[in-house]
């Protein structure tokens, strides 16, 4: 953290002068460790056994905050006696086919729900897993009926929280001494430091990089780090929650008003074309009519976003212009697309801020995939290597690119940065910070917003005879944007009435009836009253703590998700201590420090009356009004691609065996097997771990740090770090040159000869890590290999990210071979551990 979020990092130095004490797990030894009071190696890809391990503590100590769990997580629920787990089935969940690799998830549910339509079968699993779609069913449901068995002694062997405990009862320090290579004392550390500091007087706070979740199990990481946080009563409640450090200043505004295939703004799901052939269909599998929760009122969230698009031609009688959104086939990820790029499929392709040429897995098929398009667009602030790659990428040297004959025609279009255009950021805790416009851009350098409304106001000018249905969906566009005007923008994401344009207070004004129009439901409120919330700039020390007047959060400007959780059921705060929103009888109403994540006037003792669904079935006591039960989950019965509990399995590239089952990786992880995608086997022919992350003195691949003189003379090279254990191994000289190989590329570095890093025992054997920053390519002021070309691609089956933080290699003094012969060298290694 205060390596690559150093101003974050700020206030936890502020923390720890206050006495907070600072815990960091990571491979390697970072500024962060420097400043923790304890820090902890541990092998990469092995999180979950470590955080298992926590689990395993928690509940064979009786560690966890009872009350909390019993009232505000479905620990009490019984799960169908169908279910098998992985400890039943070597390392499988019960209802695996291994033909398409993805599970039948009836056997997962609670009792009585096996045979419930809300269900998914095998096929509805694939698309999931293909679609990227697994946790939309999670988030919005599915439906739990309000019979379901409970036992609140959590004594029932079929209840969630004797699984759990059944699940993670193998995950003993041992074993994470095994898999993790940490020791025994060194893991009861933390287990007693996490467990002591959690309960009703204190919290504590789950921090994770972005580089959690590039994993083939990455999804199911932040769920161990989840299922935790609520077993120790530390969701909804100050100092507690898990933190997501992004991966940029607004990475969390790219996903709620997405820049993914598979999500509308506001995380409503784009349509299937099978599973959604119509607008009920695809609101009814948002929002599941028996449900409990917000997510009922979908279909207010969805037409006011229809009508935010197309204004007056969206009408009841056309769905809303439904007919008009595009439809998921498959799997349209960024891999995908790039496979498809090389296999001819796909004529021209945007890029707008990203530079996949340096900066994504598998660095040279995205090169050769640019190198097989009609077109290319590249908007950045400077010349990157996804404009250039055609003239100067190592494809260049081994002959599979010749400039003359690359037959991709690529535009170059200057973009503006950040200073040099208004809008908003909004960072890890949701907050919307508005930023001015601090001067013009230079030259030919325009905004985005100038871009796209120019971009389609000429397209729609080109189609404006068509009598093709396709085009409609352009030409039936509300288009009335100025370009210079970002605030008109932000009115129409918050939402208005439709007869008056009269600006929406927040989500709950939205109608399914077409009388609002709101660009994404969660950020409605931002421009409440007309005034741009945004841009609030109260100073801390004229405002209590919780600094409610700076900037605005979704939804509904709650600092604090969940935060109903912070009382006890019946509405009182869990301590004085930790006093945060609570209700007030003589007012009838809930109050606090926060604005209530919950309804204002519902009483704790509120119970829903038989056959309630939607917002009148969340219980005075229903925490997490988000769910379609109320609960947070310990364990999900439906949903998630890869199994109902987070479970250990080695990465996709491992230097070692899975200790704790005979499945070795994900079984359910997304893989292109393909001869330009080949992967490491377990092999002497790679004996070694790397990982990569960032450097405070570069910015991600390095398109903009690069080309600042400062920051290039700061970190001039790209280098590996080795441990001195290693360095002798393999004959590395300090200062020297090295290169590193794996089946997808060999890449060069000079070597840094460090502690930070040190070999883990892991099943008797020692293990070396390696460490490599991934901000180099061939612009800018200082230029070097690329530690992406390593990587293969290899995707977390829930969301499609990358597994781009553990692989396997191996590392040799010198520098790498050029042209043909780098080629040649690559398959050798290929060619030998095929035969080892």
């Amino acid at each position: 953290m205060a390596e690559a979020h150093p101003v974050g990092f700020q206030y936890v130095v502020e923390a720890k002068n206050r006495g907070a004490k600072v815990i960091h797990i990571d491979p390697r030894f970072t500024r962060t460790s420097a400043l923790a009071h304890s820090f902890v190696p541990l092998r990469a890809g092995a999180d979950i056994a470590f955080l298992g391990g926590v689990i395993n503590y928690i509940l064979s100590n009786e560690k966890d905050f009872r009350e909390y769990v019993v009232a505000y997580t479905n620990a009490s629920m019984i799960v169908s006696e169908e279910f098998q787990d992985t400890e039943d089935l070597d390392g499988l969940f019960s209802g695996y086919d291994p033909e398409t690799r993805s599970y039948h998830q009836g056997s997962w549910a609670y009792r009585g729900q096996g045979e419930d339509d809300s269900v998914q079968d095998h096929g509805e699993s694939h698309v999931d897993r293909e679609t990227a779609s697994g946790l939309e069913q999670e988030s919005h449901g599915p439906p739990v009926p309000a019979d379901v068995p409970r036992d609140p002694t959590l004594r029932d062997p079929r209840c969630v929280y004797q699984i759990l405990k059944r699940h993670y009862a193998r995950y003993t320090p041992e074993m994470v001494e095994r898999v993790c290579g940490v020791p025994p004392e060194k893991f009861l550390e933390v287990c007693e430091a996490w467990t002591a500091n959690s309960g009703r007087e204190r919290t504590t706070a789950l921090v994770y990089s972005v580089g959690w979740t590039q994993h083939s199990v990455g999804v199911q990481y932040i769920r161990t780090g989840a299922i935790i946080q609520l077993l120790l009563g530390n969701m909804g409640r100050p100092g507690g929650g898990v933190m997501a450090l992004r991966g940029h200043a607004s990475i969390q505004g790219s996903t709620d008003i997405p820049t993914l295939f598979n999500l509308l703004p506001g995380y409503l799901p784009m349509p299937h074309h099978r599973q959604h052939e119509t607008f009920r269909q695809w609101v009814d599998a948002i929002r599941h009519p028996e449900q409990k929760g917000f997510w009922a009122e979908a279909e207010a969230y969805a037409v006011s976003l229809l009508k935010a698009y197309w204004g007056d031609a969206a009408t009841a009688e056309n769905d809303w212009g439904f007919g008009w959104l595009p439809r998921l086939t498959g799997d349209h990820g960024t891999y995908q697309q790039v496979l498809d790029m090389i296999d001819g499929k796909i004529k021209g392709y945007f890029l707008l801020g990203q530079n996949p040429a340096v900066g994504s897995a598998h660095g040279r098929a995205q090169r050769l995939g640019m190198a097989n398009l009609d077109w290319l667009v590249v908007r950045d602030l400077f010349m990157i290597e996804s404009a250039t790659f055609w003239k100067d990428s190592p494809e260049i040297a081994t002959g599979e690119i010749v400039p003359e004959e690359c037959r991709t025609e690529v535009f170059f279009l200057p973009a503006a940065s950040h200073a040099e255009k208004e809008g908003t950021f909004t960072q890890t805790q949701r907050l919307l910070q508005w930023r001015e416009k601090a001067l013009d851009p230079p030259g030919d350098c325009r905004s985005e917003l100038w871009f796209f409304h120019h971009l389609g106001r000429i397209i729609r000018e080109r189609l404006a005879d068509s009598p093709l249905p396709r085009d409609q969906a352009l030409l039936k566009l509300k288009w009335d944007y100025d370009p210079d005007d970002g605030e008109s923008v932000l009115k129409e994401i918050n939402g208005y009435q439709v007869a008056t344009g009269e600006p929406l207070p927040n989500f709950t004004a939205l109608k399914a009836d077409g009388s609002t129009a709101c660009g994404c439901w969660i950020y409605s409120g931002v421009f409440k009253d007309g005034v741009n919330q945004a841009a609030r700039r109260k100073p801390g020390s004229e405002q209590n703590w919780v600094a409610a007047e700076w900037g605005w959060a979704w939804p509904s400007d709650r600092r604090t998700l969940y935060n109903r959780a912070s009382a006890d059921p019946q509405g009182r705060p869990w301590s004085e201590r930790k006093k945060y929103v609570w209700w007030d009888a003589e007012a009838g109403e809930w109050t606090g420090y926060d604005v209530p994540d919950f309804e204002k006037t519902k009483a704790p003792d509120y119970r829903p009356p038989e056959g309630a669904s939607g917002v009148a079935a969340i219980a005075g006591d229903d925490a997490f009004i988000m769910q379609g039960d109320g609960k947070g989950w310990l364990y999900a019965p439906a949903g998630l691609v890869d199994g109902p509990m987070p479970t250990h399995y080695e990465p996709a590239e491992s230097a070692a065996r899975n200790p704790l089952y005979g499945q070795q990786a994900n079984p359910t992880r997304k893989v292109y097997d393909r001869p330009d995608n080949p992967a490491n086997p377990i092999s002497d022919v790679y004996p070694y771990v790397f990982s990569t992350s960032r450097l405070t003195e570069h910015h991600t691949a390095g398109g903009m740090s690069r080309q600042l003189a400062y920051l290039s003379e700061l970190q001039p090279e790209m280098f590996v770090e080795v441990s001195p254990a290693l360095a002798a191994e393999r004959g590395l000289t300090h200062l020297g040159w090295a290169h590193i190989v794996t089946a997808r590329a060999a890449i060069e570095a000079k070597v840094l000869v460090t502690d930070r890093l040190r070999p883990l025992r892991i099943e008797g054997r020692r293990i070396h890590q390696i460490w490599m920053p991934y901000h180099w390519g061939s612009s800018g002021l200082v230029t070097g290999d690329s530690a992406n070309d390593l990587i293969g691609i290899t995707l977390d089956p829930n969301v499609l990210i990358q597994e781009s933080k553990v692989g396997t290699c191996d590392i040799q003094p010198g520098r790498r071979p050029v042209g043909p012969d780098l080629l040649a060298y690559v398959e050798s290694y290929r060619r030998r551990a095929k035969e080892r």
